[in-house]
């Protein structure tokens, strides 16, 4: 058991638009709350609603059983939690780490804390500021069960929904990875089909209309893909790759007839080829995913 028990204490570690939200949410719920950032000056509105300021990292670690660090990435936060000063404050306490990196970042400072006599959950926040302390916000997190559930309480003050993925502490990096690849990979496909619109004299206004509907189609489309993976299927009835190979080739036929870069697009266009040359032209076009994979183990 936590030689800590007092769950109505928090420390948040990193104030940027984030961590302010996060902060705040747990000054709504009525947590006491201190706060600290390397930049000084940002914990004054805080501050003002009633968190505690603290003068250095290591006051504020010690100030609650439970620290929540989210920062732009690990090397931020190595540089705070790993100085001898704070891991020392932090013995016997608990971490939870929303910070966005990679599973194998979360499994090297988890390894770390262990070995400084700390307990660690890692984390990721999937949703932005505006949702944090609302029903909309989504919180995914990953480490030992047992010290997630004793932490649960003051976590669900961050509103949402909380999913444990698993005691393996790298999984809730690696649901972030792949959750924000279909984002960025999505808003550079939209990003580089305004530029083509506009081109060709489709105003982004006029096309959004269009691209919503074109977005309703995915999450079927995810659902139904994901079965195909898990089975080993890559069915192709109605669709197979070498004609979304055709649509492809179109695009970038187009886009650079206007000049425009479609390296992206070439990318795409490479993998489902690559597809087609190990012989699996009729099979849809997720049979890339199996074909990356390949590359990758």
């Amino acid at each position: 058991m936590s030689a800590h028990p007092e769950q109505s204490a928090v420390t948040v570690l990193g104030l940027g638009p984030m961590g302010r939200a996060l902060a705040g949410a747990f000054l709504d719920a009525g947590l006491r709350t201190t706060v600290w950032n390397r930049t000084p000056g940002r914990d004054r509105e805080l501050i003002e609603r009633g968190a505690v300021g603290a003068r250095s990292a290591e006051q504020a670690v010690a100030a609650s059983e439970l620290t929540v660090v989210c920062v732009v990435n690990y090397d931020a936060s190595d540089a705070i939690l790993r100085r001898d000063e704070v891991a020392d404050a932090l013995k016997e306490r608990t971490v939870v780490n929303l910070t966005a990196d990679t599973p194998d970042r979360a499994r090297n400072t988890s390894d770390w804390a262990a070995g400084r006599g700390i307990r660690y959950l890692d984390g990721a926040i999937m949703t932005p500021t505006t949702t944090i302390g609302t029903p909309a916000a989504v919180f995914i997190h990953s480490g030992p069960a047992e010290l997630y559930q004793e932490h649960r309480p003051v976590l669900d003050t961050l509103g949402g929904t909380h999913t444990h993925l698993g005691e393996e502490i790298g999984r809730a990096a690696a649901y972030d990875i792949a959750l924000l690849d279909i984002f960025w990979t999505a808003m550079a496909g939209y990003a580089h089909a305004l530029a083509v619109a506009r081109a060709e004299g489709v105003g982004a206004r006029e096309l959004a209309p269009f691209a919503k509907g074109i977005g309703a189609i995915l999450p079927p489309l995810f659902e139904q893909t994901a079965e195909e993976v898990e089975r080993g299927t890559f069915s192709g009835e109605g669709n197979p790759i070498t004609s979304a190979v055709s649509s492809m080739a179109h695009i970038v036929h187009t886009s650079e007839g206007h000049g425009i870069d479609a390296g992206v697009m070439r990318a795409a266009e490479g993998m489902a080829r690559r597809a087609i040359g190990l012989g699996h032209g009729t099979d849809g076009f997720i049979r890339v995913a199996e074909v990356l994979g390949r590359s990758g183990s």
